[in-house]
């Protein structure tokens, strides 16, 4: 699979784009456990274009990254047009992406967002401004079934973004209706893939929280790669773990594809593991111990780039979230302390009293 000039191994996953979540510590952390394509928080065009310094922030990339992609939002075609220049002209993303799928009532209740589903030509009046705008990069789109269950135009609209110019497409598989409740439904992303009109790369997306359903949304979809979102929380290496399971796939022992071969076949690597790093060399893979340390190394990612107080607060949604801590008794009050630790020391003495209840659990 193809994204410009970008080419990625068989069964590319992704790290999908999420606001106060991938920055580019998170980012780091995740192409290090295995991802092949990290997205930035999304870029409000409008902040951009005025200069919003917390919105200038959000382009610093580096090169040990990449490839990573850039997502921005809005729904005025000058604003999107002139931040895409912006980000294209500091950042030099290796994608440019536009978000059509936020549902929250901030981004979508204002007109932006999925907001756009709700005026389609709107929608391809910016995506065609965006790519004309740069046209020496990849510029794609991720959006949602419809706005509601009633309005689920995707198999369409997909076909309308292509001749827009774009070079990949992310579906959600929910409607904005929906928020991120009920499951998410792929069939109609399947069909967008099975569309023999269709010559771009499809990605999908939504409740991918196992390495078996990694591999079903391949074999029974035949979408060109797949998207990690919510699931990272506290478990950056689903990467890895996916990756593994990948492997055998690689390797032919799969079912066929509904769709089209991906283009070619490449060896999965096993990622490794950040250093100098409290991870360490010569430490096993997916064992508790270096599940717990991959923690303690995203905590200190974020505290070397935002300060101790405001690192650790960046990484609480995580520790609270991660499914190392799920099932160990009276896991609560220990919990609770965690997340009111002020210092990376305090932190981290906290989570060695957790280690040996940890190893016994799992």
């Amino acid at each position: 699979m193809t994204i410009g000039n970008i080419s990625f191994p068989q069964y590319p996953v992704f790290l999908a784009p999420m606001e106060d979540v991938t920055d580019i510590g998170f980012r780091l952390l995740c192409r290090q456990m295995g991802a092949d394509l990290v997205y930035s928080e999304f870029v409000s065009s409008d902040a951009l274009v005025r200069g919003v310094n917390r919105t200038v922030e959000k382009l610093e990339v580096c090169d040990d990254e990449r490839p990573v992609a850039i997502q921005i939002y809005g729904k005025f075609v000058e604003a999107m047009r002139d931040a895409a220049q912006i980000v294209v002209e500091q950042a030099h993303p290796d994608i440019l992406d536009i978000n059509f799928g936020c549902p929250v009532k901030r981004v979508a209740g204002k007109g932006a967002g999925a907001g756009m589903l709700q005026n389609i030509p709107l929608m391809l009046e910016i995506t065609r401004a965006v790519v004309d705008a740069v046209p020496d990069t990849p510029v794609t789109v991720k959006t949602r079934l419809g706005w509601d269950q009633d309005h689920r135009i995707i198999v369409e609209l997909a076909e309308q973004l292509q001749d827009c110019g774009i070079q990949a497409l992310t579906i959600h598989g929910r409607t904005r209706s929906q928020m991120y409740t009920g499951e998410a439904d792929w069939t109609l992303i399947g069909e967008v893939k099975r569309n023999p009109r269709m010559h771009i790369p499809i990605i999908g997306n939504g409740d991918i929280t196992t390495p078996e359903r990694a591999k079903e949304c391949f074999e029974r979809y035949g979408v060109d790669a797949i998207m990690v979102g919510r699931a990272t929380f506290g478990r950056p290496w689903i990467f890895k773990e996916i990756k593994d399971s990948l492997s055998s796939v690689a390797s032919g022992n799969s079912l066929p594809f509904v769709g089209p071969q991906p283009h070619s076949v490449a060896s999965l690597k096993t990622p490794v593991a950040p250093n100098p790093s409290p991870i360490g060399r010569g430490v096993d893979t997916l064992t508790p111990d270096w599940k717990l340390n991959v923690l303690k190394q995203q905590v200190l990612t974020s505290v070397e780039r935002l300060g101790e107080y405001r690192g650790i607060l960046h990484s609480r949604r995580h520790l609270a979230a991660s499914p190392l801590f799920k099932g160990i008794p009276n896991f609560r009050e220990t919990r609770i302390r965690m997340l009111r630790a002020e210092t990376t020391k305090e932190l981290f003495d906290i989570m060695e009293t957790v280690k040996p209840i940890v190893n016994c659990e799992l």
